[in-house]
């Protein structure tokens, strides 16, 4: 990740040409101002002027346990800077974290978005560093680097190292999950859940499975926006320290070569990223941001290129949920590189052509990477599974699609019909879901509505619906479950997604009555409910809008201009294309 450096710009560029020198340039008034204050600041004229000035995008927070390093790795990226002739300036923006933000953090993806495009766009910056990597905060990143325009790298937070419970190896999300269902079934008590506690999140960084945030920044690097190998490096490993200031260094460059996001963020590399996310068996929160990030580039990306790529992408990430393993072991099997070149041997799954942030071909990265486990990064030979294992569903209940990730559910439950059990909010169903009053059985379909972009609001992760206490004491571990809500990407099981339009725009799902026969086929990606056309429109004239969630504020802003599941759930204001003038510093 090492290259030398001068601090004089590539021959065939000048320094009035960075999009500073209209802050700095000259001799007018305003410039002179902007010296003075710079000089407020501490910085002498030779600090900066004829400097690429780089944006520090740092989504650290002291409530945001994924990113608590990032501060100490802002020190590193500014030496990065530093040496390679730049001038550093960090920015603060909006911390998303999965684990405490209520009521999600999708709700907020979009304002950090707003926020880092309108930061770059009106400060002297001639090239950002983008810090994050808890689940919303890489999207949000790159779409409002994308947005702005200007030279961008993204630098991942890292996996948080591998939890640990009485001998056994615990992967955040997924384990907690499983672990939580044994509490409920009386099969643990309260001292095993205490070291559970204290093992299962043992250090900085993210979800350390394959959840949305190692997905995400996993596509990240796909996209050709990260280093290579950086979305794979554990959070405190030194590697990452390096990777920090390598980082730094070559956004100075980017600067000058003028190396701007839309030569990165192509129709193929938006192809490779949804393969790199299949063939890793990752999120399906994946579908929403990437199709989000797409829009942002101007590149028309659909679930059903989603679909068609499953069809013929392999899983080859022996990772949880749907795997064996963990980050840091496939940090140590050879990481991203080393599954990209195992995917690159699969027909037309990859396109090796383009460019990544290092200015060179995806080839180029590729060359020498390797694998060293065979059993964490498989070959298409020894894949997962031959297909990829998601599926866009379509049907009467779902007539813009919805997704399910079938390699983490029960295989019998993958042709399934059952009664539905309705529940209209996730509080009614924490309520009820215990009560054998409901009469669920395995068997039962469980319909939670009201979760999707304005119902939930901003689609929490719900989808997940816990199994009845009752049942799960019987040993069952798996039911098909639906609704228009999200997933955390560490869970797994029958859980039908992202069900579009949502019900509480009133989509088919707000029409589901407690006992109606819903079918779920993924073979034929369908998603049925057996209820006669004359029925659902008797209901559809009953159907009344629920009233507005949000009175004022961007609550307000959101629920009046966010999108579908199917298109992103971003603003349609923010998404549509176009580019604002230029600033005038003057």
């Amino acid at each position: 990740m090492s290259t030398p450096h001068s601090d004089a710009p590539p021959p065939g560029r000048d320094p009035e040409q960075l999009r500073s020198h209209a802050w700095f340039g000259g001799d007018g008034m305003r410039a002179f101002s902007h010296g003075t204050r710079m000089r407020q600041l501490g910085a002498a004229p030779e600090d900066y002027q004829g400097k690429p000035i780089i944006a520090i995008v740092n989504t650290w927070s002291e409530l945001n346990p994924c990113h608590m390093h990032l501060r100490e790795r802002a020190k590193q990226v500014k030496r990065g800077i530093w040496e390679a002739g730049g001038f550093p300036a960090e920015f603060g923006v909006a911390s998303l974290s999965e684990t405490f933000q209520k009521p999600t953090p999708m709700l907020y993806r979009n304002l950090l978005a707003m926020d880092t495009e309108e930061l770059l766009r009106s400060y002297p910056a001639d090239g950002a560093v983008l810090m994050g990597g808890c689940d919303k905060t890489t999207p949000a990143l790159i779409m409002g680097a994308a947005s702005a325009g200007i030279p961008a790298i993204y630098l991942p937070a890292g996996p948080m190292l591998r939890g640990s419970y009485r001998g056994t190896t615990l992967g955040s999300g997924t384990d907690l999950w499983k672990y939580w269902d044994d509490k409920r079934a009386g099969m643990i008590g309260d001292c095993e859940m205490a070291d559970l506690a204290s093992g299962i999140a043992r250090s900085p960084g993210h979800c350390m499975t394959m959840g949305t945030a190692s997905t995400m920044t996993s596509a990240a690097e796909a996209l050709g926006m990260t280093l290579p190998g950086a979305a794979s490096i554990p959070a405190v490993d030194s590697a990452h320290y390096r990777m920090a200031t390598a980082t730094g260094r070559r956004i100075v460059d980017m600067a000058w070569e003028h190396l701007t996001p839309d030569r990165i963020l192509t129709a193929e590399a938006f192809e490779d990223a949804v393969a790199t996310v299949l063939a890793l068996g990752g999120s399906t929160n994946a579908v929403i941001h990437l199709i989000a990030m797409a829009g942002r580039c101007g590149v028309p990306l659909s679930l059903d290129d989603f679909d068609k790529i499953a069809r013929r992408v392999p899983v080859l990430a022996n990772i949880r949920p749907g795997g064996k393993y963990l980050m840091e072991d496939f940090y140590y099997a050879g990481g991203l590189p080393a599954l990209l070149g195992r995917l690159a041997e699969v027909p037309g799954a990859l396109h090796t052509g383009r460019i990544t942030v290092t200015g060179r071909p995806l080839a180029e990265q590729l060359a020498g990477a390797q694998v060293y486990n065979d059993d964490v990064i498989r070959d298409p030979g020894t894949a997962l599974a031959a297909e990829a294992g998601l599926a866009v569903l379509r049907g009467n209940l779902a007539p813009d699609g919805a997704v399910i990730k079938h390699i983490a559910a029960e295989p019998a439950l993958l042709k399934h019909t059952g009664p539905a059990v309705v529940f209209d909010s996730y509080r009614e169903m924490q309520r009820q879901i215990n009560d054998p009053a409901l009469g669920v059985t395995a068997d039962s379909v469980l319909v939670l509505r009201n979760a999707g972009p304005q119902g939930g609001p901003g689609m929490p992760e719900y989808g997940m619906l816990p199994i009845p206490d009752y049942l799960l004491a019987q040993g069952v571990r798996d039911m098909v479950r639906i609704s228009d809500a999200r997933m955390s990407g560490t869970s797994y099981g029958a859980c039908v997604l992202h069900v579009a339009p949502e019900s509480y725009v009133g989509g088919p799902l707000a029409l589901v009555r407690t006992g109606d026969l819903i079918t779920l086929d993924v073979a034929e990606r369908s998603l049925r409910l057996e209820v006669d056309d004359a029925e659902q429109s008797r209901r559809r004239a009953a159907w009344e809008p629920p009233p507005r969630r949000f009175e004022r504020g961007y609550g307000a802003l959101y629920s009046e201009n966010v999108t579908q599941a199917d298109k992103g759930c971003d603003f349609g204001f923010l998404a549509r294309p176009g580019r604002n003038p230029e600033p005038d510093p003057r």
